[in-house]
């Protein structure tokens, strides 16, 4: 899965950190999350969808291999 969190924190002027702080998670998950090492649950997709004001499918989209 492809996600464009990092394009997104970039746009808002956002750390890694700061977005972390505002969803309730450490900033190691963001990090995980950007590099496709962890994949969110839904409520977690939803805060960040309501953080970047983005649908989920604007965030995050399969790739075929998903």
């Amino acid at each position: 899965m492809k996600n464009r969190l990092k394009i997104e924190r970039a746009i808002l002027d956002l750390t890694q950190e700061d977005l972390a702080k505002k969803i309730g998670v450490s900033r190691q998950t963001i990090n995980s999350i950007e590099k496709n090492r962890y994949v969110p649950s839904t409520l977690l997709a939803l805060k960040l969808s309501a953080i970047f004001r983005k649908t989920v499918n604007e965030l995050f989209e399969l790739e075929e291999e998903d």
